[in-house]
């Protein structure tokens, strides 16, 4: 189209044609103007919508003091940070990047936590610390998703505002109004989580370096995108219908017209047909390049795993097992020594490792994890492998269920006092044995769980048993 508008203005030119001014429309003017980020938007959206009728809800209390303007400071740095996403690249460091940046929310969350109020409010202050755990999704990656992390967060907060609403029920609407706000804060965040930041914080792949950005400087680069007008560009805004307009004005009445005189392209010269077009040939693979050169050409670079993590986040109660390998600990053995049996771990993308968990705890999850060993002592619920490949798992002590899912590879060990209690749940799962000791011999059995199944319509429905092939 370029091609053709420069040739019809080359025309324009050589007959004397003024090119007419075409008015600027309202939508040519608004395309000028700075754009805002569509996650922007929608977050001003999420504050106006929820957060503003909290942090009113909370003043309109009188005792929670600056806790309102505290939260709204904590909401409007999440902004900063969100549009640093929208304007730049992701940095190779993300948390490292963003640890000054979350200072303020930090500072203004101590705040919170140290605000000396009366007794008849800890159930409030207790239910917007669970609402605030929700704040880390900043700095998340997933899995689990921060849409799912922050949703999380109801159940505790919601604890806490029940003996609220308990306390409260029709006699004080300002206490309910309190519960009901807190609440859609963390469900409305949840749902822009679940569209615009489904991985975690979303980075503008075209953006400038993070390291280089200010608000102005995003303003300025956008305000250049829409700068000043090329010749090219005034031509397509006036559109190819003005020069055809003219063109045709010029027309004589004979018939002949800017166009006439040109030279003809007879059929022999239209390259496009199909009977002109050659075959394309494909090039004979070189002899010459040796074997050991083409593997190495061919060969993909093995993915490296991201830095170890094994931590404890006290929101939550929760372990954070990531990426340990057989080299990232002494001795190949990552350690957990668990306090209090409320906290649960989650295991994520370990390779070749082993790890140990000391002490009754309350749930397991092991998540994409391949050759890995884990040993635990007891556990309160479960202990759930998801998406692993060969991995094995021994409980010296007390485990009542096992949830084995999208697995390839598994070996549990059972304790003595385990065998008779534990029960196992899979699905698209291969290779799954159980190892426990034999309480009359002494020594170790090993049975594989069946894969394979018979199902047959008996009176109206499905009846399953054991293929024979593991009896």
């Amino acid at each position: 189209l370029d091609s053709v508008l420069g040739r019809l203005s080359t025309l324009e030119s050589k007959l004397g044609v003024t090119p007419t001014e075409v008015p600027r429309t309202a939508s040519q003017d608004v395309g000028n103007e700075v754009a805002v980020a569509p996650a922007l938007t929608a977050y001003d959206e999420h504050i106006s919508r929820t957060v503003t009728p909290f942090v009113s809800a909370c003043d309109a209390l009188g005792g929670l003091k600056d806790i309102g303007a505290n939260i709204n400071t904590i909401w409007l740095e999440m902004r900063k940070i969100i549009e640093i996403g929208t304007a730049c690249k992701k940095p190779k460091d993300v948390q490292a990047f963003l640890t000054p940046k979350i200072k303020p929310i930090q500072n203004a969350m101590a705040k919170i936590r140290q605000a000396r109020l009366d007794r008849k409010y800890d159930w409030h202050i207790k239910g917007i610390l669970e609402m605030l755990a929700s704040v880390s999704w900043i700095m998340m990656s997933a899995p689990p998703a921060p849409s799912t992390f922050v949703k999380d967060t109801i159940g505790s907060c919601d604890f806490w505002c029940n003996r609220i609403r308990k306390e409260y029920k029709g006699k004080d609407e300002k206490q309910i109004k309190f519960c009901d706000t807190i609440k859609a804060v963390i469900l409305d965040l949840s749902s822009y989580l679940k569209e615009y930041h489904l991985s975690g914080l979303m980075w503008n792949p075209r953006g400038m370096g993070a390291e280089e950005f200010t608000p102005a400087s995003s303003e300025l680069k956008k305000e250049s995108k829409s700068g000043p007008e090329t010749k090219s560009t005034v031509i397509e805004k006036e559109g190819a219908g003005n020069i055809m307009a003219e063109l045709a004005k010029k027309r004589s009445k004979d018939g002949s017209s800017a166009a006439t005189g040109l030279k003809k392209v007879s059929r022999d010269q239209q390259t496009w047909r199909k009977e002109y077009k050659k075959p394309v040939s494909s090039a004979p693979a070189s002899t010459n390049v040796k074997p050991s050169l083409q593997k190495k050409e061919t060969a993909t670079p093995k993915k490296k795993l991201a830095t170890p993590v094994c931590e404890y986040q006290t929101r939550g109660f929760k372990w954070v097992i990531e990426n340990q390998t057989k080299t990232s600990n002494a001795n190949g053995l990552c350690t957990v020594d668990v306090k209090d049996q409320k906290e649960q771990a989650y295991i994520y993308k370990c390779e070749n490792a082993t790890i140990k968990i000391n002490g009754k705890i309350k749930s397991i999850i092991m998540d994409t994890c391949t050759k890995t060993n884990l040993i635990f002592e007891s556990t309160i619920s479960a202990c759930e492998i998801v998406n692993c490949k060969s991995v094995q798992i021994q409980s010296t002590g007390l485990c009542p269920s096992y949830s084995i899912d999208k697995t390839d590879g598994c070996l549990i060990y059972l304790s003595k006092e385990a065998s008779s209690i534990s029960s196992f749940v899979t699905s698209k799962s291969t290779e799954m044995n159980i190892s426990w000791p034999d309480e009359k011999s002494g020594e170790q059995k090993e049975c594989p769980i069946p894969e394979q199944f018979v199902h047959k319509l008996v009176d109206g429905s499905i009846t399953s048993d054991v293929s024979d092939l593991y009896h």
